[in-house]
């Protein structure tokens, strides 16, 4: 069953108040941080209840503290205004969310995805007379992506929670190669030997 697309999605959380003018410090939790700089109108929420809009007069990247931005607010003008919005959530209609490039995805769109294992001599065309041996075989379902830190080069991983355990499976083209976010299905040629590297309890 497909769980529904989320309605908000969220771009920074509120730290606490910065100055004695009612900005505030925010956590960056986009990979789009310069979006932050131009947006005029957002929503606040406290996980709780439905978000509330919020006007930003004006908001620009921390130089001191990296990952981190400087919000203010409209009617928010002091150290008192500003810490009722401590610990809110900046967020945004999910549907307003950036278009991405071709073959870069969202994690949020990954998780939940179901995998599927295709032979890799497998024909792109169905054949009437399809074999079970050349079916797709269900492996798991997408749980998180791994991602280097960093300074560290590598890969981003697929996290399936299969039947015979998590399974590692590398986000590369030649490896999956489908990902269809809407059908919520990836599907991957496994190399040789990436289930043994799995079970490899030194990995």
């Amino acid at each position: 069953m497909t769980s529904p697309a989320p309605q908000w999605i969220t771009l920074a959380r509120l730290l606490r108040p910065r100055g004695n003018k009612g900005e505030l410090a925010a956590l960056v939790l986009t990979d789009f941080p310069e979006r932050l700089t131009k947006l005029r109108e957002v929503h606040l929420s406290d996980g709780k209840g439905q978000p509330r809009p919020a006007v930003v007069k004006r908001c620009w990247l921390s130089q001191n503290h990296k990952g981190q931005a400087v919000f203010h607010f409209a009617g928010c003008d002091s150290i008192n205004d500003a810490e009722k919005f401590r610990g809110l959530d900046v967020q945004i209609p999910f549907d307003q969310r950036v278009k991405l490039p071709e073959n870069v995805y969202f994690i949020e769109d990954l998780k939940g995805c179901s995998v599927f294992e295709v032979p890799a001599q497998s024909s792109t065309l169905a054949s009437p007379a399809c074999s079970a041996d050349s079916a797709p075989n269900l492996l798991g379902v997408i749980r998180d992506v791994e991602i280097p830190g960093e300074g560290v080069s590598g890969t981003p991983m697929l996290v399936v929670d299969s039947p015979s355990g998590e399974l590692l499976i590398p986000l590369a083209v030649d490896i999956c190669t489908l990902i269809d976010t809407a059908a919520r299905r990836v599907e991957v040629i496994l190399p040789d030997g990436l289930r043994d590297l799995n079970r490899d309890p030194s990995r």
